[in-house]
């Protein structure tokens, strides 16, 4: 499959506005809204298991994120996902420090039964999440992206998904075609929840453009990573980039993500 120009998907996400049902922990849920919003999409933060099902029916896409996972949020989460599968309705699984902990696998053994269209994690998550030995230390990685490329491919082949392993540089993969993305700045990772935001903003590209979810996530990422790049050329530190990246993120334009996202398309190794 060859790509359109990358601009293309944004220009779609901002003419649909999806509405995007975020099941994201504490710490990310503002931030996240945010980053939705300034890239042109429609953010909703709900986590009742009374509610979950109903709202995710009428939802362009749902987004999983289990940072901060409680026994009721987990019945929720699975009841949210088994809606999204039933409702061909695009989910995206943020598998958050995975390898920590026993009731993380589980969870999210349970949760990939209900079908993502895509996973967005890091290198440490993506090995853990395969099942291969990698201690991750809580949601940072601790393992390379190029350590864990085979191990994202396995993962989308086994689940029929897309893969976005993001670090240093991003790679996305659906088990058969495969792409990396540079960009980005070091001041990324001194700033809370990005990632978090950044499957949110997976789940909102995908939703917009759900005729081509390989080529969705690409655009995320790289839309990310030029926004990124540009908010790290004038931020003075962690604080001024936050909000330089939400004002970077509004001013991209299709042109600018076209012209200027660092991608690769790649063989595996």
């Amino acid at each position: 499959m060859t790509l359109r120009p990358l601009g293309d998907y944004l220009e779609t996400l901002r003419a649909v506005t999806p509405l995007v049902h975020c099941m994201t922990n504490y710490v990310a849920m503002n931030s996240t809204a945010n980053l939705l919003l300034a890239t042109g999409a429609s953010p909703a933060m709900l986590h009742a298991p009374e509610e979950v099902a109903e709202f995710t029916a009428i939802s362009a896409g749902l987004s999983i994120n289990i940072g901060t996972i409680s026994s009721h949020w987990a019945d929720a989460m699975l009841t949210a996902t088994a809606t999204a599968h039933q409702h061909a309705i695009p989910w995206v699984l943020d598998p958050v420090a995975v390898g920590a902990t026993r009731y993380r696998q589980t969870l999210c053994t349970q949760l990939l039964a209900s079908k993502p269209s895509v996973i967005r994690g890091n290198a440490s998550e993506i090995l853990a999440l395969n099942g291969l030995a990698s201690q991750g230390r809580g949601v940072d990685s601790t393992a390379a992206t190029g350590q864990a490329v085979n191990a994202a491919i396995a993962l989308a082949q086994q689940h029929g998904c897309i893969v976005a392993m993001t670090g240093e540089s991003d790679w996305v993969t659906d088990g058969t075609q495969h792409y990396r993305i540079n960009g980005g700045h070091p001041l990324m990772p001194r700033v809370t929840t990005l990632g978090c935001g950044l499957s949110a903003l997976v789940t909102a590209f995908v939703a917009a453009n759900r005729e081509a979810p390989l080529a969705a996530t690409t655009a995320a990422l790289a839309c990310f990573a030029v926004a990124g790049e540009r908010a790290g050329s004038n931020a003075q530190g962690p604080g001024s980039f936050q909000v330089a990246l939400l004002d970077a993120l509004y001013q991209l334009t299709p042109d600018d993500l076209t012209t200027h996202a660092q991608l690769e398309a790649l063989h595996a190794a």
